[in-house]
């Protein structure tokens, strides 16, 4: 009997026993959860402040949050984050390729505001005023506008074939349509300014208008090509000169020695206005004369003695000018 006290007791301490690892078991287990739940909350939170428990309110186990769906979340910051630049770039793009914009570029806008500044400070030092600079400057503009409008659209296809650049008509930026309504109404428009400027100025003007117009289409194929710039340049002086405010200004013939020194500087800018297309000209069978002499001396060689002509011709003028005068 005792023996067998001694095995009950004996077997009750084997299962104390093992109810006390199991315990510690699950002890051990709840404090590695509760260190994960700790791990898991944000850094600025104190511990177990607001975790949800291993288990819902009703039991059921938690879900673990998708590591997709935070890569997702984190792409679309970003790219949030990202768009804003961009948009400003679009609308940076949208507005420089606004069909105003490319107007102004196919009116070659470097040469036209070079020889409206040119004519407007030589009609200030042939001592005009400051209203009659302005119509001058004005008129010239227009002008100008008009020569470029319509070299971009006789030379769509020329330029679209030979790929160049800041041609807004060829590259299909700009509507042949908006540049032939905006060239007749710069012609309705430089008609009154140059009358403007008195009769026989405004004849003058409008004369070396129409001489620019036919550069476009005649002669600048062949050694000819110089003649229509120095005629359009030798006519800038009368329109100076016989030039005041008014339709019924008039003035005096200009100096002949100021007109010849025009007609050379009209020389000197077809040379240089040639030289970026003496390439394309070239692979067109064109024979300018820019063409031919840089055939014989070389782009770079042209460039410093067109420059350099241009540069005396524009200190033979200020020279003359201030010795004779304009007008006879």
């Amino acid at each position: 009997m005792g023996g067998v006290r001694q095995a009950g007791l004996g077997h009750l301490g084997w299962v104390e026993y093992r109810h006390e690892q199991a315990r510690w078991s699950i002890l051990r287990l709840m404090a590695i959860s509760k260190r994960a739940r700790t791990k898991g909350a944000s850094p600025g939170a104190a511990p177990g402040a607001g975790a949800e428990p291993a288990g819902g309110s009703n039991g059921t186990p938690a879900v673990a949050p998708d590591p997709g769906a935070a890569s997702a979340a984190s792409r679309g910051s970003r790219m949030k984050a990202g768009s804003a630049p961009q948009r400003r770039r679009e609308r940076r793009r949208s507005v420089t390729g606004a069909w105003p914009v490319e107007l102004v570029r196919a009116a070659h806008p470097r040469q036209a505001l070079l020889t409206a500044a040119g004519l407007g400070v030589a009609a200030a030092l042939s001592g005009r005023s400051l209203r009659e600079v302005g119509l001058v400057v004005a008129t010239v503009l227009v002008g100008q506008a008009i020569l470029g409008w319509h070299n971009d659209l006789v030379d769509r296809a020329r330029d679209l074939r030979h790929d160049t650049p800041g041609k807004p008509v060829a590259q299909g930026r700009l509507d042949p349509g908006t540049a032939w309504f905006s060239l007749i109404c710069g012609v309705l428009l430089v008609v009154p300014l140059s009358i403007a400027n008195g009769v026989t100025a405004g004849s003058a003007y409008l004369i070396a208008l129409v001489v620019g117009l036919l550069a476009n289409v005649v002669l600048r194929r062949g050694w000819l090509s110089w003649l229509p710039w120095a005629a359009s340049y030798a006519l800038f002086p009368a329109f100076l000169s016989y030039g005041g405010w008014g339709g019924d200004a008039t003035g005096n013939p200009p100096e002949i020695s100021i007109t010849v020194l025009a007609a050379l500087l009209g020389v000197g800018a077809h040379f240089l206005r040639a030289l970026p297309g003496l390439v394309a000209d070239h692979e067109d069978g064109w024979r300018s004369l820019p063409l031919r002499v840089a055939l014989r001396t070389g782009a770079t060689k042209l460039l410093v003695i067109s420059l350099t002509w241009t540069v005396l011709v524009l200190a033979g003028l200020l020279v003359t000018g201030s010795l004779v005068g304009l007008s006879q």
